[in-house]
């Protein structure tokens, strides 16, 4: 069985699936790398000073990338030229099945064919690592061979290569298992629908991605790290995030006797400017919330006051505490401003994703693996992000934890949810060398 060569883990003491502080240990916020060696560990849990190998794995990693890396390449490019849209992730589905059946394994897609799920090994305890598949309606600007064939729909946001690096990880943990035997069972979970409500990750888990699971891991790719860097934070990692519309109705009128009126313009500019901030009061300081208003509709004629007025906004906000309150709060300080105007309001508040916590030995994993598989110098702190990130859902039934991938190019400056949005490709075999390490350190541990 193949030993990991290094690891690095988190000293904060015992790991807790709360997350919360420990006495005399460091908060989830400090720094999140200090090294200190753990003891390897055979198949059934118990520490082991040498094991029997006939390479380790950073050698098979080298070999094995050197001869396939281009055809994970290719995947990707393939899956980015050929995008689709959220629950309409057939074709990609079938891509991917194909693939993974193509290398000896028994993929299983789900009953509405947009996600599926393949196990590999055996054993009574699965690790499992998920990738979503769905891409974003914006246009592909790119002048690249891989360009988007799909008018008005590109993968701007990485999920292609989270899709290409978890087919090269199913390959990768076959051919150990072919060669040395697992450690146990891993899961390789292929959802459809990150970026639209309702989300695939409910839909995955319906159909039993988590089934006997012990922890879940995953990557996000973030272009403010580099390739070559991966990025792991303890604890909240992303925001939960909810979206609200507020609908007016009143008598208009003409501008020269707006007191005639219910003056929906002024009510509605009233709460786009004025809820953020009250909401905002009501709270500690540490909580923060951020409530930003995308779309405001109130009339078309710059002399009539209109009858009808609409906003919609996003409401994110760290903590799972924080996210139970404040849909009541929201919509309490948004009927207040409304009567303050003269005018109620209707208001259809939708629940969206949880916020990703990340588990402390599940992050400690992650980063240990990084240094085992980059060297130390690759593993970065991740920063807290206000997006949302249905990878949450999971994380409520099991631990686990997600990492940024690094995957910006020398001189760009460029972010997701752009249509000009690309990678460094090396990235790819970075992501699948951490992923390797990690999940077969979490197979080893005895701590899921």
């Amino acid at each position: 069985m193949f030993t990991l060569t290094a690891e690095k883990v988190v000293e904060m003491g015992i790991a807790t699936k709360s997350n919360e502080p420990l006495p005399g240990a460091i908060a989830p916020e400090s720094c999140l790398v200090v090294p200190g060696a753990l003891p390897s560990f055979d198949s059934s849990g118990n520490a082991a000073e040498e094991q029997a190998m006939s390479m380790s794995l950073p050698e098979f990693l080298d070999g094995w990338l050197a001869a396939h890396a281009g055809e994970v390449i290719a995947a990707r490019r393939h899956i980015h030229a050929n995008p689709r849209l959220s629950r309409q992730e057939h074709d990609t589905a079938n891509y991917v099945a194909a693939a993974l059946a193509d290398a000896g394994l028994d993929p299983q897609i789900i009953p509405d064919g947009t996600g599926l799920t393949c196990d590999i090994g055996t054993g009574d305890r699965v690790i499992a690592i998920r990738a979503d598949m769905d891409a974003l309606p914006i246009h592909d600007p790119k002048q690249v061979p891989y360009r988007s064939t799909v008018p008005g729909v590109c993968h701007a946001c990485g999920h292609d290569a989270h899709t290409a690096m978890l087919m090269g990880l199913g390959r990768v943990l076959a051919e150990i298992d072919r060669l040395e035997g697992l450690p146990g069972r891993f899961r390789l979970v292929f959802q459809p629908s990150e970026e639209q409500f309702p989300s695939g990750a409910p839909t995955m888990i319906k159909y039993g991605a988590l089934q006997d699971v012990a922890a879940i891991f995953a990557f996000h790719c973030d272009p403010q790290f580099q390739s070559g860097k991966i990025a792991v934070r303890n604890g909240p990692l992303t925001a939960a995030c909810d979206v609200m519309e507020v609908r007016m109705s009143g008598r208009g009128g003409h501008t020269s006797r707006p007191h005639l009126t219910s003056d929906l313009v002024n009510a509605i500019g009233r709460v786009v400017v004025d809820v953020p901030a009250l909401v905002n009061r009501r709270l500690d300081p540490r909580q923060s919330v951020a409530i930003v208003f995308g779309a405001v509709q109130a009339g078309e004629a710059a002399n009539a006051i209109p009858q009808e007025a609409l906003a919609r906004a996003t409401v994110r906000v760290h903590g799972r505490e924080t996210w139970d309150m404040i849909p009541d709060l929201v919509q309490e300080v948004t009927r207040s401003v409304a009567r303050a105007s003269g005018v109620e309001c209707e208001i259809d508040y939708r629940r969206g994703v949880p916020p990703v916590v990340n588990d402390r030995i599940a992050s400690a994993m992650f980063a240990g693996a990084t240094a085992a598989a980059l060297g130390d110098e690759a593993v970065a702190e991740a920063p807290m992000s206000m997006g949302g990130e249905d990878f949450a859902y999971y994380l409520e039934q099991v631990p686990g934890a997600m990492a940024r991938l690094g995957v910006g190019r020398p001189g760009e400056r460029l972010d997701i949810h752009q249509g000009n949005f690309d990678i460094d490709e090396t990235a790819l075999a970075h992501g699948i060398r951490v992923m390797t390490h990690t999940v077969l350190a979490a197979a080893a541990s005895p701590a899921f």
